[in-house]
């Protein structure tokens, strides 16, 4: 009989090697970020398409994708994907607050998916897809909870269900493999699965 274990993969110490080039800006992923510059994590499941939505926008600096929210330190994509290790797939967003608001991402974030739909988005099912905002203050973790809030109401008011996203503290990010990285742009007809509700976001 064949049986599946529970248990949290370890993981490991190293890092995963990636280049650290986006491949649509030639901008460095890897911090420290010019002075000025903010950073806030977004999951709202398969991270490709997540990730051209937010690299496309005016204000983005640059854009990475890989794994928060779980306990196993530098999980592969196959790790992740088993759902044991906790983490979710998401998109590192770094931003000038000079020129795009955190409102105006947030904005973007909610409109993209349903977030309503637990762990899950569509038909890529499993914790890894759930809807998930990372934030690195108090002051983004103030206003992306007001964003829920705000966000609730206009689907509750259009006939949708409850938010499950979950809003906490960055604790840990850890970078996806290279192949991973701007996936679309490297593969035009590559899979996206952003799908959002069609209810407009009150904010931005």
């Amino acid at each position: 009989m064949l049986s599946f274990s529970t248990r949290v993969p370890e993981g490991r110490d190293t890092a995963m090697t990636i280049s650290g080039v986006h491949a649509v800006n030639g901008h460095s992923m890897l911090p420290p970020w010019a002075p000025g510059l903010q950073e806030i994590v977004f999951g709202l499941g398969c991270f490709w398409g997540a990730e051209r939505l937010f690299w496309q926008l005016p204000g983005v600096v640059v854009t990475s994708v890989g794994y928060a929210g779980g306990a196993t330190p530098n999980p592969t994509y196959d790790e992740a994907c088993s759902g044991r290790t906790g983490h979710a797939e998401v998109v590192r967003v770094v931003f000038d607050p000079a020129v795009i608001d955190l409102e105006v991402l947030l904005s973007h974030f909610w409109e993209a998916h349903d977030p309503t739909q637990g762990n899950r988005q569509g038909n890529d099912i499993g914790s890894q897809y759930r809807s998930i905002i990372l934030t690195c203050d108090a002051h983004q973790q103030r206003v992306a909870e007001r964003s829920r809030e705000a966000y609730a109401q206009a689907l509750a008011s259009a006939g949708r269900g409850p938010v499950t996203t979950e809003i906490t503290a960055l604790d840990n990010y850890y970078f996806a493999e290279e192949y991973h990285q701007q996936y679309l742009h490297k593969n035009p007809g590559g899979y996206c699965g952003l799908q959002g509700t069609g209810v407009s976001c009150p904010l931005g």
